[in-house]
């Protein structure tokens, strides 16, 4: 079998609206083999070592569905198979999956099999064991037929136990998770900020962080007391709460007396530590002190050792919230009860056997090890391993009762007294913590502490949630709730808007006409693009930035009140959105690019990838009317309403539509020029002349139109009002720093020069039809590429829709010619261009854009059109702006006056024009000619 692809896809996806695997295999020989003619060993082997594969339902759609599949008819293949083997070994880590799907692709033996994940390398490696497990279990004629590397000393079992704590370090701890469920259960989004347990909950300025349970609001000083033993000590007995007598040392000798000053029993434990590490407790003589000594320096981070007296009772864990007492445990210790028959280890055994335990923090509850710390205990019993236990008699494996070790926990909430339950919060407010847990020692926890006697013994931040949300015995609290009530108390947001913009052509310019109305409102806005990412307006990352780790970048942005999402197909397709849902979603268009790329090979499958983003729209989606692949999205949105936007006002369905209450933006033909309209709910509303809309050019270009009515749409339906979107429209133009790349025009020549990074033929077509609605004195060129790992019918296309419109042609390549000749996609230009009747003589091929662009500079006249079709748009735009000038053109990202005129102040500048006797020409700083006479002094 090989893998031809394999995919991590991080947000919603062509395959399902959440983070999946997808592989890509050919099956090869295995095709031959599907799960009956492996053999009953292969099926029943499998079984064996996934029993729990039992509860797959799989087509059947109930318990042991699966399992019929293997058995059942032909049987099932290979890659279906490690889809749930995949699954079922991440629920066995502790990652809660269910979902997976295999199917076939276009050549026979080939499929992707795509299966859920919580936690990337969890699910990768996930698929590695699984993908092990299945060739060692296939019969060995197979195993040769196909060429399998097997190990000979493959252990499953010491595998998968190993596999388990590898996902312990990798997934979230049951505190961590517990929180991320109660997000979840209310809605609130959540980011993984880091490898551990550092989470964001909420998005842009409304963020709240966690570590664990330490949260954005816990304040320092409030964990450095609680860090700090004698502190807490200290600060607890002042205000006349129980604690037991305390004295800090700093060596064995010091350890001896003090235990002797407070009176023996004693309890030895460091200054700092947690998790009841270097805790020893009920310590009778001086020898053991001495030990204890040695073991608490060893687990704590300060040279520091703290003697209390031993309180008796039952060890109770109190955890408070937000100055109120929300669960309380009662932790037991890791123990053995004897049934006068089986010795200690077989007790041990049979303990573990209970399915609630298993490594680490996988379950509710850990295994009990046979340890280090077992062994001393046993010793000081005078029992080991092999002892028979009286029936009843209980024998503890630990000295303390945290849940990590092996304890258990049993939830006393509802009968705590109330002078407990006070002593609690006073103890943790007095330390300053939000979330705080009391260690409290006690007989009986529903007697008051007044009456019965009980101390603390300690108290916590970041106290674990694990024995609160899943006790051994007693009810569930939802503590993780109360956290995130804290951290976003009813009423308040935890989401910014969010804008997603897809499409084949027209995204950067909308995202960033929809950027000038939501700055007009008043946001913050965070927009990503193929520009980079901008944080109100300024570029805070460079490049193209339109997928899943650009959307995290915006929304971690703790000033964005608002984001824009350009979603380009790339990211979609490569790794799925970085945003799991957006309140409006857009699709502008659907037209040829890319195609024949990562298997993308239509329209219809281009328009499948591109509706990700509106499937995930919750309240509105808007969508081209006059693009039938765009039409198709509206079956598949699940928000509450679609707006459609056309250019033609006869449209029959939008027409419909509008009849019927819905919303439209719609253009409409008046006596001075074309009317962009908003239609909703019956209401009838104009809102701005095209022509006053610089980025349109006198409304001639249509694709800006087009853009600006999506940018009505999308800030329309965010509630924006008329007048900042007339007003955003309006002071939003294509200048070369507010959109490089898009639309930019020079007109400071005797010629006209428009830069544009149109790369495909529908917006080469666009940009011609533009060229073409202009009025032009002279000729009209243009410098022409296309990217080279398009398709050739698609550059032909593009070289076509130019042919009848320009007088004079340069052909040029791109930087990065993606693998084509040097001169392959120029000369494919010319000849298609030749074919459709352009005279040769007035094309030219020049495979470098820079001299390209030059080239055609130096061919205009005054009165022409020059359209620059760039790739390099920083530098095709210094080539513009400096054309004819004599100083030296700075480096690209040297310091200027201007980054639309990068230029000196009044340079002199080459005579090629026409100019009366005793004048000269000069440019200013930003790129302005200027005519001035010879003798004058100054200009």
């Amino acid at each position: 079998m090989k893998i031809l692809n394999k995919s991590v896809f991080v947000g919603p996806n062509v395959y399902a609206n959440f983070p999946v695997i997808c592989y890509q295999i050919d099956l090869g020989e295995l095709e031959k083999w599907p799960s009956v003619k492996l053999g009953t060993d292969f099926i029943e082997g499998l079984v064996k070592a996934l029993p729990s594969l039992q509860q797959h339902g799989c087509s059947y759609g109930e318990e042991g569905g699966f399992l019929r599949r293997l058995r059942e008819d032909e049987g099932t293949w290979i890659g279906h198979i490690w889809e749930h083997v995949a699954i079922e070994l991440q629920n066995l880590a502790g990652s809660h999956v269910t979902f997976g799907r295999t199917r076939s692709l276009e050549k026979p033996g080939c499929y992707y099999v795509v299966y859920q994940y919580q936690q990337r390398d969890v699910g990768l490696e996930a698929g590695t064991l699984g993908l092990k497990l299945l060739t060692h279990l296939m019969p060995k004629n197979v195993q040769e037929a196909i060429g399998a590397d097997i190990e000979e000393d493959f252990n499953f079992a010491d595998e998968l136990t190993d596999f388990i704590k590898m996902a312990q370090r990798k997934e979230f701890g049951p505190s961590t998770a517990s929180l991320v469920a109660a997000a979840e259960q209310r809605d609130i989004p959540w980011l993984r900020l880091n490898n551990y347990s550092l989470v964001q909950f909420g998005h842009g300025k409304y963020q709240q962080r966690i570590q664990a349970t330490i949260t954005s609001e816990t304040k320092h000083i409030a964990v450095e007391i609680s860090c700090d033993k004698e502190d807490t000590h200290n600060l607890l007995n002042d205000l006349g709460l129980p604690v037991p007598q305390q004295l800090m040392i700093y060596s064995d000798r010091q350890a001896i007396r003090a235990a002797k000053r407070i009176g023996y029993p004693v309890v030895l434990k460091p200054l700092n530590a947690n998790h009841g590490r270097g805790v020893s407790i009920n310590l009778t003589t001086d020898e053991q002190v001495e030990l204890a000594f040695a073991e608490a320096q060893k687990h704590g981070t300060s040279r520091a050792v703290l003697v209390e007296s031993y309180l008796t009772g039952y060890d109770h864990r109190m955890l408070v919230v937000n100055n109120e007492l929300v669960a309380v445990a009662k932790r037991v210790p890791g123990h053995v009860v004897g049934n006068g028959k089986d010795s200690i280890e077989k007790l041990i055994e049979i303990v573990n056997l209970d399915p609630r335990r298993g490594v680490g923090h996988e379950k509710v509850l850990t295994r009990l090890e046979l340890d280090t710390q077992a062994e001393r205990l046993m010793e000081e019993g005078g029992v080991n391993k092999d002892t028979v236990l009286e029936d009843g008699q209980v024998f503890f494996l630990r000295s303390t009762a945290n849940l990590s070790t092996g304890g258990t926990a049993i939830d006393v909430t509802d009968i705590v007294h109330p002078d407990n339950k006070d002593m609690a919060i006073r103890a943790i407010r007095a330390i300053g913590l939000d979330i705080g847990g009391v260690d409290f020692l006690t007989d009986d926890i529903s007697r008051s502490y007044k009456e019965i006697g009980g101390g603390i013994c300690e108290c916590n931040a970041a106290p674990g949630f694990r024995m609160h949300v899943a006790p051994s015995e007693g009810q569930p609290r939802d503590v993780a709730g109360k956290v995130m009530d804290m951290l976003f108390p009813a009423g308040t947001d935890s989401r910014i808007p969010v804008a997603g913009i897809t499409g084949t052509n027209g995204k950067t310019t909308t995202s960033r006409m929809l950027a000038s109305i939501m700055k007009s409102a008043g946001f913050t806005t965070g927009m990503t693009s193929t520009d980079g990412v901008y944080i109100d307006g300024h570029l805070t990352v460079k490049g193209d930035m339109t997928g899943p780790t650009s959307a995290q970048i915006v929304l971690r942005d703790p000033s964005v009140d608002f984001a824009i999402m350009e979603t380009a197909r790339g990211g979609i397709v490569k790794r799925g959105l970085g945003y799991s849902t957006c309140n409006v979603g857009a699709c502008l268009n659907i037209s040829a690019d890319h195609l024949g790329q990562r298997g993308v090979n239509t329209l219809e499958q281009l328009a499948q990838i591109k509706r990700v983003v509106v499937e995930v729209a919750q309240d509105c989606v808007v969508l081209n009317a006059d693009d039938i692949h765009c039409l198709q999205m509206a079956e598949f949105c699940q928000a509450k309403q679609i707006c459609y936007v056309t250019v033609d006002s006869g449209h029959g369905l939008v027409r419909e539509h509008i009849r019927q209450g819905g919303m439209a933006v719609v253009l409409e033909k008046g006596i001075n020029g074309d009317m962009i309209t908003i239609y909703d709910k019956g209401a009838h509303i104009p809102l701005l002349w095209t022509h006053l809309i610089p980025a349109t050019i006198e409304g001639k270009a249509m694709h800006n139109v087009q853009n600006a009515m999506f940018a009505t749409a999308m800030a329309y339906s965010f509630d924006t009002s008329l007048e900042d979107i007339r007003q955003g429209l309006r002071i939003f133009n294509t200048s070369f720093y507010q959109a490089p790349g898009r639309l930019n025009i020079f007109d400071e020549h005797p010629f006209k020069v428009i830069l544009d990074y149109a790369h495909n033929p529908a917006a080469i077509k666009t940009i011609t039809d533009l060229a073409a609605r202009l009025e032009v004195k002279g000729k009209r060129r243009i410098v022409m590429a296309m990217p080279g790992d398009r398709r050739d019918e698609d550059i032909i296309d593009a070289a076509n829709s130019i042919a009848s419109t320009f007088d004079t042609f340069v052909c040029k390549a791109d930087d990065d010619r993606r693998g084509r000749g040097h001169d392959e996609v120029p000369e494919l230009i010319k000849r298609t261009l030749m074919a459709a009747g352009v005279d040769e003589d007035s094309i030219e091929v020049i495979p470098s854009e820079e001299e390209g662009v030059e080239a055609a500079l130096n061919s205009c006249h005054p009165g022409d059109l020059l359209i620059v079709l760039g790739d390099n748009i920083t530098r095709c735009w210094k080539q513009i702006v400096h054309f004819n000038n004599a100083t030296e053109v700075p480096e690209e990202g040297s310091s200027a006056p201007s980054q639309d005129y990068p230029e000196k102040l009044f340079a002199p500048v080459e005579n090629k024009f026409e100019l009366q006797e005793g004048q000269r020409i000069v440019q200013d700083d930003r790129g302005v000619h200027i005519v001035v006479e010879r003798d004058e002094e100054s200009d």
